[in-house]
């Protein structure tokens, strides 16, 4: 034995970060939509409605965007992102059933 350590090969995610999968401008982009829809809000009520959606639904528009564009780069993030999906169909469901 040598003392050295042999490196197990694996495949490296393309990107580091918060925001891995995403390009940089969605998620801010997303971000600043909903506060633009929460602000007409203030003036709007009507729109509250549309505005607490739109906060709802950019976590899931950013998960369907890295389990698409990610699987052929970066199988487990995708795989990853699928299965945030399916917990939150599962917790609509559920609460469905509650209700």
């Amino acid at each position: 034995m040598t003392g050295e350590r042999k490196n197990i090969p694996f495949t490296p995610a393309p990107q580091t970060g918060e925001t891995a999968g995403l390009p940089a401008w969605l998620f801010p982009a997303g971000f600043w939509v909903a506060v633009v829809a929460l602000g007409a809000a203030v003036l709007f009520p009507a729109l509250a409605v549309w505005a607490v959606g739109w906060v709802m639904l950019v976590p899931v528009l950013a998960a369907v965007w890295v389990a698409v564009a990610a699987w052929r780069r970066d199988r487990r993030l995708s795989v990853a992102a699928l299965v945030a999906l399916l917990g939150l169909a599962v917790v609509f469901f559920v609460k469905n059933l509650l209700a």
